[in-house]
């Protein structure tokens, strides 16, 4: 690009237009694109927030990575798959698990449930239950002590509170006299844990591993082994590496397999909502054509004039992609830095709105997250960057190419 062009398409830029319209419609422009690109951003980021906290709050009781049996869902010899499992070196901790189903009972309500039976000691070295306990203590399920921890919503939907006393009634029958009889068992309510998930604070209890062998008549074996990881991103090949040394009948699965659902829905949520707020963008896009092909009748005497002093049909288009691009990339930076200050303080900028609108965006007895996570990326603001610059690129060919196709007889006729 020669010299004069870029400096003829930036005079144009900045100069006072006789048609005060299409300075007008230049700022417009210029802010829609800021907007489109700050919201994108904002959007992204609250999006990478939701991610992030989920992961967070699953991880808070699930496990990083699992090992379990396919022989009925046991595992027998589950010690040597234990030491196994604790020689990996991205394995910080692991520990043994009973799960089963069954029903909780209080007075006259019933509840169905996941049961989850621990090792409270090795177990807080796997999950970080601990943190969530509303009331009691996680440390309090002791062997044949028959104690039970509860999720916050099944204890309020119970009406439980410590020291109640609940029947956990198991699936798996027993024979008697009157034929094939549910087992029941009272166990007493030492502590009610809160993750902020509805299928773990709805559903999820957890007693002592010892007392849930016994009441699912496991005998000496677990469902599985549970494991923590020091970097939770390593889980799917940590679950590959192990699953080449495991003996038969044992398979080892991890937290992106288990819970893929909730971080596809994310996922699916965040490529939408980019896709629906790119129309932003293109609407600022479509208001540069409409700036540039104003800009480019307006300015046809002036074409004609440089047309007939020698610039080429080529050197006129690059002086309004010129013009154009400023358009775009100014609007663009002006939405980078929106939209990063923005997401780095929506902490701030929502309470202040609600503050103002005198209502909350999150309820928090509606949504257990109540308030915006931003986790902003890198990689999305230089995505979201390069789109509006490209678009607005885009943007200024049509025009510039009708510039470059006007006749200098013809633009000078009535002059």
């Amino acid at each position: 690009m020669q010299p004069f062009e870029l400096l003829i398409g930036l005079r144009y830029t900045r100069a006072k237009r006789r048609n005060h319209f299409i300075s007008f419609i230049s700022l417009i422009s210029m802010l829609g694109m800021a907007l489109g690109v700050a919201a994108l951003i904002v959007v992204l980021s609250v999006m990478n927030g939701f991610q992030k906290e989920i992961r967070t709050r699953i991880l808070g009781v699930a496990p990083h990575l699992q090992i379990s049996g396919t022989d009925d869902n046991r595992l027998t010899d589950w010690q040597s798959t234990l030491q196994l499992a604790a020689k990996h070196p991205q394995v910080a901790a692991a520990a043994p698990f009973v799960a089963g189903q069954g029903m909780v009972s209080l007075n006259e309500s019933v509840q169905g449930v996941m049961v989850r039976g621990v090792l409270p000691q090795d177990e807080n070295k796997v999950v970080d239950l601990s943190d969530k306990m509303k009331a009691g203590s996680l440390q309090a399920l002791q062997e044949g002590g028959f104690g039970i921890v509860l999720g916050s919503d099944l204890a309020r939907a119970l009406g439980a509170r410590l020291n109640d006393k609940v029947l956990l009634i198991a699936p798996q029958g027993q024979i008697t006299p009157a034929g094939m009889m549910p087992r029941l068992k009272q166990f007493r309510v030492v502590g009610i844990f809160e993750i902020g998930m509805a299928p773990y604070d709805n559903s999820l209890v957890l007693i002592h591993m010892g007392d849930a062998q016994k009441l699912y008549q496991m005998g000496s074996a677990v469902t599985g082994i549970s494991a923590r990881l020091h970097d939770l991103d390593l889980a799917p090949r940590v679950a590959l590496e192990l699953g080449r040394e495991l003996p038969r009948g044992t398979f080892a699965s991890d937290w992106t397999r288990q819970h893929a659902n909730y971080f596809r829905a994310v996922q699916i949520e965040k490529k939408m909502m980019f896709i629906i707020l790119s129309l932003i963008v293109a609407v600022a896009a479509f208001n540069i054509v409409s700036t540039l092909v104003m800009a480019v009748t307006d300015k046809q005497a002036d074409i004609a004039i440089l047309r007939t002093l020698g610039a080429s049909p080529a050197s006129i288009m690059k002086i309004f992609i010129v013009q154009g691009a400023l358009i775009g990339i100014i609007g663009s930076l002006l939405g980078v830095g929106g939209g990063i200050v923005l997401a780095l303080n929506i902490d701030t900028v929502v309470p202040f709105i609600e503050r103002l609108l005198g209502t909350h965006i999150l309820a928090k007895d509606v949504y257990y997250i109540s308030e915006l996570p931003s986790d902003l990326h890198r990689g999305d603001v230089f995505i979201v960057g390069c789109f509006s610059f490209i678009i607005s690129l885009l943007a200024t060919l049509y025009p510039s190419w009708r510039a470059s196709k006007t006749q200098p007889a013809e633009a000078l006729r009535y002059e």
